[in-house]
């Protein structure tokens, strides 16, 4: 019997490949924005980012022609990308939709939040352009728009979502070059290896996520969830040289970032309150208010977790009381990871179900699930 071969990390993650990625934005996105400051001063790039931060995807009418030819040719999908390793990525999120939404809220948002220089700008625009509740919610949908059956198609509602997130970034470097403040000891804001680290936490961390909650993912369907993340990160303007060959590559590409860039700051702080506090709120009663700080844990790690402020608690008592108040007949000498493994997935439900019905505020549509992904994932919503 043949030897299976194991994926192995094909770059060289280490400072001096990835700090030259930080004085790196998106040439191409802000060429867009340098045009628009050029054409019609600062007025028509601010009323740009206004369309953009008041409304889902990107308004259609009024749109400058610089603006128009850059979505014309970023909505093109990379010579590379494979259909098949794209639809199997989808039927991943569609088996494992609830679980990877919580991955994103418990998992990926924290592991962007401890990077100290990333989440500053994250922190920056959270106070200029909307509120932190707000652009998680926002950046939910955008997972649900990408990754629903289709979402990468030509009439996909994916490619137009990170088109808007791609020219709002742009904006942001524009602005921030313009009125700051800013220290550029943080590198260029919203640079390419934050880019890439973003993409990074809504891919590998999104597989590591289920794997250590028991989440049976094979090899297979992890590579091409992480290539439909490449595929994401292409439209959003990640560079070719930030981008992992394959899944073991992308772990090491994680470790280092975490390694380089992991450190306490008050926005860290700051901004995973704003997120442990928005699940708290969005999930009726107060039955799962210590869920979000036990399963941000569980993901990150202690280490982690003390650095961005999240509380410890004790996990017997707050797991298994939600638990046992639905099955009275649980043990408690049961597997960890067994009783996290369901407590995540009730939690999971809960928790889109309060996304469902919260109000984004201005001409935004609420949070919104297609039909069948609803039904499949067993998602209780009566608008």
């Amino acid at each position: 019997m043949a030897t299976k071969k194991k994926p192995v990390v094909t770059n060289v993650w280490d400072d001096a490949t990835l700090e030259p990625q930080r004085l790196i934005g998106d040439p191409e996105a802000d060429a867009v924005i340098a045009d628009l400051a050029a054409s019609g001063s600062i007025k028509a790039v601010n009323q740009l980012m206004k369309r953009l931060v008041e409304n889902d995807g990107i308004p259609p009418d009024g749109l400058p022609a610089s603006v128009r030819q850059f979505l014309d040719q970023s909505a093109v999908l990379p010579a590379w990308a494979d259909r098949r390793k794209i639809k199997r990525g989808e039927q991943l999120f569609w088996r494992h939709g609830p679980q990877m939404i919580v991955n994103l809220f418990c998992h990926s948002l924290p592991f962007c939040y401890a990077a100290r220089k990333g989440v500053q700008v994250l922190a920056l625009t959270s106070r200029l352009y909307t509120n932190p509740t707000r652009r998680i919610i926002e950046t939910a949908q955008m997972i649900v728009d990408v990754m629903q059956p289709g979402g990468l198609g030509r009439n996909g509602a994916g490619i137009r979502s990170c088109q808007k997130v791609r020219l709002m970034h742009a904006g942001v470097r524009h602005q921030i070059a313009v009125h700051g403040p800013w220290d550029p000891t943080f590198g260029t804001p919203i640079n390419q290896e934050d880019l890439g680290a973003t993409m990074l936490s809504f891919s590998w961390a999104i597989i590591d996520g289920l794997r250590r909650m028991g989440h049976d993912v094979s090899d297979a369907d992890a590579e091409a969830y992480l290539h439909c993340w490449k595929v994401i990160g292409h439209i959003l303007g990640v560079d070719a040289t930030m981008m992992p060959t394959n899944y073991a590559d992308a772990e090491a590409m994680a470790r280092a970032i975490q390694q380089r860039q992991y450190a306490a700051c008050p926005e860290g702080r700051l901004m995973t309150r704003a997120l442990i506090e928005m699940m708290q709120h969005h999930i009726p009663g107060t039955l799962f208010d210590r869920v979000p700080e036990i399963l941000v844990r569980f993901y990150i790690g202690a280490e982690y977790a003390d650095l961005l402020g999240v509380k410890r608690t004790l996990l017997g008592t707050a797991v298994l009381r939600p638990l046992k108040l639905i099955n009275p007949l649980l043990d408690e000498a049961e597997d960890a990871s067994f009783v996290l493994q369901h407590l995540g997935a009730m939690f999971s439900r809960r928790l889109i179900e309060g996304l469902l019905f919260a109000s984004r505020g201005g001409q935004r549509a609420p949070f919104s699930i297609p039909t069948e992904l609803r039904q499949t994932w067993g998602v209780n919503w009566t608008p």
